[in-house]
């Protein structure tokens, strides 16, 4: 039988070699180790790996680009299975990953509460045979913001939703923050997004949008 085949991807060197070198011991075999997003990507489609072990924050931006990746891996090839294995929760992408493919063959793994690697190595196994791995910090943070959905919203939009609830038109938003119409535009879509209401009636959306704000306000 055949090592699993994995793909690494880790921006620093020392804990990249380090993780390679653990797969390596415990029968994985490490076909690429890179150290940013687009390689990440280049090397999959090279490679078609068993398992795709991504940090999170990786160049170029340092932000989600590695989430990003895996959520794009797991779109093309929903049986791939995939870990994200980093410092921090980053929730922007972290439901993407975990709901794609029916939930199965997937992991969100946090480093520094990694504390046996032989429970590491086995976590990843659980994952290649159908398994889900979540850190519980991570399951903690994801149904905090499903209970609150306005957590999803940047302070700007924050700011746009609370003038629409006051019944302010996009015109009006706009000369009270100094910015085109165009920009509160778009806010008011990237709202919409990240409430979860689909294509609609404007004004209808609007008003799931303020009703959204208004049940969340006192617990803010």
């Amino acid at each position: 039988m055949r090592p699993e085949r994995v793909v690494l991807a880790e921006d620093g060197v020392l804990l990249r070699e380090g993780l390679a070198g653990l797969l390596e011991r415990f029968g994985f075999e490490v076909v690429a180790a890179v150290g940013d997003a687009p390689a990440l990507l280049d090397a999959v489609a090279e490679h078609s790996p068993d398992l795709v072990i991504t940090d999170i924050r990786m160049p170029p931006g340092h932000t989600d680009e590695g989430l990003r990746a895996a959520v794009e891996l797991r779109r093309a090839d929903p049986s791939l299975a995939v870990v994200a294995l980093s410092q921090y929760v980053e929730l922007s992408y972290a439901a993407d990953l975990l709901d794609s493919g029916d939930g199965r063959r997937v992991g969100y793994l946090l480093k520094d509460r990694v504390t046996d690697v032989a429970e590491f190595a086995a976590a990843l196994r659980r994952i290649l045979a159908g398994g889900t791995v979540v850190d519980p910090e991570v399951i903690r943070r994801l149904l905090r913001r499903r209970r609150d959905p306005l957590q999803a919203l940047t302070p700007r939009e924050l700011e746009v939703l609370a003038l629409i609830a006051e019944g302010h038109s996009n015109g009006a938003i706009a000369r009270r923050l100094v910015v085109s119409e165009a920009t509160v535009g778009k806010h008011i879509g990237s709202i919409f997004t990240k409430l979860d209401l689909p294509p609609a009636e404007d004004t209808h959306r609007r008003v799931l949008a303020v009703l959204a704000y208004l049940r969340s306000r006192p617990s803010r």
